[in-house]
């Protein structure tokens, strides 16, 4: 016969298992960003499916993943979002930045945004719009090409290697163009401005400009970028714009306790 003890406790084991279970799936939706099919997330997960869509209906009742009617692919929800974004509040950068990005927004009447290096690249962390009719949508969460972006390509010039060697040799494969030479030369041209530009190249009719965050030991901390739509927005190295975002990026820098040095 068991124990009064053993019974209570059989509830208590099913408890702890269905929260690393569910823990397990969210992990996965997060390794297969920005979404799955069923049949994907139950074999990444070696688990039956019927599992797997169990927890996921729990999942997504309590806002932790979601499921798009178009496609029935499934993502993470709201509710992860904000989990997420409140451990990378952790993170001093954000702390920092944040109201100097107020301050750039409202200096330029632009779109601003500061993105860290998350587990898929480039990952957007705060954005604040420009206060306008129209404005440009750039979402907390978005991953950005390493390649393909003036945000990607101050990553992809101070972070070392051994982080962007896999997304480069991905990004590099569908653009035969961008090679090791052309991306040295490009690295080093960034290294020389402390600034880097791009005109509709991301996204037709909009233009942006990026500057590194450093912290001690001049590690990259982050990327402060401004985009806007052409020709409002010209993205010119040498014009104001590009000025204030380089006099931001010193500041924030120097509170982050890092190398403030950058090219005037």
């Amino acid at each position: 016969m068991k124990s009064p003890d053993s019974v209570a406790s059989t509830p208590r084991r099913q408890k702890v298992q269905s929260a690393e279970v569910g823990t397990d799936i969210l992990k996965a939706l997060a390794e297969l960003a920005p979404a799955t099919s069923l049949s994907k997330l139950a074999e990444h997960l070696d688990m039956p499916a019927s599992k797997v869509h169990r927890y996921l209906q729990a999942l997504i009742a309590s806002g932790f993943a979601e499921q798009d009617p178009a496609t029935n692919h499934y993502a993470l929800g709201r509710q992860a979002l904000f989990v997420g974004l409140a451990a990378i509040g952790r993170l001093d950068v954000v702390k920092v930045a944040a109201p100097w990005l107020v301050r750039l927004r409202d200096d330029l009447n632009e779109t601003c945004f500061l993105a860290v290096w998350g587990n898929k690249g480039p990952t957007v962390v705060l954005v604040e719009q420009a206060v306008r009719a129209v404005t440009l949508v750039t979402q907390v969460g978005s991953v950005l090409p390493l390649l393909g972006s003036a945000t990607g390509m101050l990553f992809q010039t101070y972070l070392p290697d051994s982080e962007t060697a896999s997304l480069r040799l991905e990004e590099s494969a569908r653009a035969p163009e961008l090679t090791s030479e052309r991306l040295a030369e490009q690295s080093e041209r960034i290294r020389r401005a402390g600034i880097h530009c791009i005109h509709g190249q991301l996204m037709l009719g909009v233009n942006a400009l990026s500057a590194p965050l450093f912290g001690v030991g001049r590690k990259l901390a982050g990327v402060l970028t401004v985009v806007g739509s052409a020709p409002a927005f010209a993205a010119d190295p040498h014009g104001p714009a590009a000025l204030r975002l380089r006099d931001h990026a010193r500041q924030i820098s120097a509170r982050l306790g890092g190398d403030i040095e950058m090219p005037a």
